[in-house]
Order: C-alpha cells, then structure tokens, then sequence
C-alpha cells in the first residue's frame, strides 16, 4: 500500500476542497483591493458566509503571524509580513526575468538580434539575447565580456558612467576593432557626451565592421543605468532613412523596461 490517505490525494473533505484554514486565510487575503484597505470581521463573515466568531479566528490567526494588524479598533489592515514577502518577492524577479518579454517583443518589431548588456567594473556582460531568423550571427553569449569603448551595447552603458568611473575607464588600454572604433580618450569623450544629450547610440561598425547597432539605457531608482538595450543588424540592410525607425522602438523598449525595473525595486 502507498500509505497515501484520501484527504492526502485531496478526494472528499481533503484539504484541497477550498475549506481548510489555509484556504479561508489566502480568500481573506484576496479580499483587500486599492478600494478595500480594510475588513471588518463582519465582512469577512458575509464575504466567507460563515459565522463573525469564525470570521475572527480566521482574522487573529493572520494577525498573530503578522499578515494582518488591527487599525485602531476599526478593522484589520494588510501587516508587515505582507510587505516583506512583496520584498522577497521582487528581490526573486531578477532583470532577466523581466527583459525577456521585452527583447522578443523588440524582436518581432524591429526583425533584428537583440541584446540586454550590464556593465561591470571596466567591462560589459552580455545578459541576455534574443535571435532572429536572418542571416546576421553574432557571436555574443551570454556571460561574455564585451570592451567598454565598442558597440552600441556597450557604449549605451559606458556614456552613462559616473564621471570618476569615466575617468577610469578612458585610463585603460581602448583596443581597436575596426578603423571607425574609438580608441582616443579625448575623442570617446566626446561622442559618450553626444550620446548621453541625445539618450541613445547608434553606431556602424565600431566593434564588427559590416553591423549596425542601436542601444538605449535601462534606468532603476533615481534614474540609475541599470542596463541596455540593444539590436544589431547588417548594416548594409538598413539605410540612413531607415534608422530613426529603429531608434524609436529600442528608446520604447528601454522605457518600458525600465519602468518595469522601477516597480520591482531592482538594480
């Protein structure tokens, strides 16, 4: 015999009948809406169709475990447990996890390969990507380490760099990729500065010499950059006139990425 009971299998009265303590507790919970911020025990008796001394079982068990506080004798609010479990919650999210939607999104817009990068000390990390079925491959994975000085990727988090960290970066040895990347520190100055007046980078083979690249920031809290988005593409495909289209759905993707980052409180 597998030992396994009725009410464990969830057959009858078991536990998954929507009567037990745990069930009345979670229906509780889900009573509390931006209109209802607080609950008598004479509601949730109506609302559980059960008696008000059960109501306030129910309601003090939640309150001794800090889900529900009393609000001056009135009724019963949402408690600290809530609000660290929402933590927990979106500390669990991780950026990823949120740009996902957004980079297949931004790829059956624009038809192009899209990256998420981070910058990390003196180097980009490649997060994520998302592919598309054209013939452009790039060799980016994720968890590779891309120059800070090359790429829209790259230089959509580089130009938003707190200027000691800038110091810094310009310190290093600038490798060069192709002729139309930066290497002088004085000149990458410069074109970081243009990219931040005008919120976006476009670039044409500054790290692979026939690609077209688009990136825009991914800002958290108090407008730190978190992250970047970015396409990549032939560059021969995509005409000047063409480009402004572009921009427009990565700056769109971006923001609503970043708006998302802002929400779970991460980066």
């Amino acid at each position: 015999m597998s030992g396994i009971t009725p009410r464990e299998t969830g057959s009858g009265q078991g536990y998954r009948g929507r009567n037990s303590t745990a069930d009345r507790a979670l229906d509780i919970l889900l009573m509390f809406t931006d209109d209802r911020l607080d609950l008598s025990a004479a509601e949730v008796a109506a609302r559980l169709d059960v008696a008000r001394s059960t109501a306030y079982r129910y309601l003090q068990s939640l309150t001794s475990n800090g889900f529900l506080e009393e609000n001056d004798g009135s009724g019963f609010r949402l408690g600290p447990r809530v609000l660290d479990l929402a933590r927990l919650a979106r500390k669990g999210v991780g950026l990823s996890d949120l740009a996902r939607p957004v980079m297949r999104e931004l790829v059956e817009r624009t038809g192009m390969f899209v990256l998420l990068t981070r910058r990390s000390g003196a180097a980009v990390v490649c997060l994520e990507r998302e592919e598309t079925g054209s013939a452009l491959r790039l060799s980016y994975e994720r968890g590779q380490v891309l120059s800070v000085n090359a790429g829209a990727a790259a230089l959509a988090l580089t130009a938003w760099a707190p200027e000691a960290e800038l110091d810094e970066l310009l310190a290093l040895p600038l490798p060069r990729y192709t002729d139309a990347t930066h290497t002088d520190p004085d000149r990458l100055r410069a074109h970081l500065a243009e990219i931040r007046e005008q919120g976006y980078v476009v670039g044409r083979g500054e790290l692979d010499p026939d690609v077209l690249g688009v990136g825009a920031p991914v800002t958290g809290e108090q407008g730190r950059v978190v992250a970047a988005l970015s396409i990549a593409a032939l560059s021969h495909r995509v005409p000047d006139r063409e480009v402004p289209r572009y921009v427009k759905a990565v700056r769109e993707a971006a923001a609503e990425l970043s708006d998302q980052v802002r929400r779970m409180g991460i980066g």
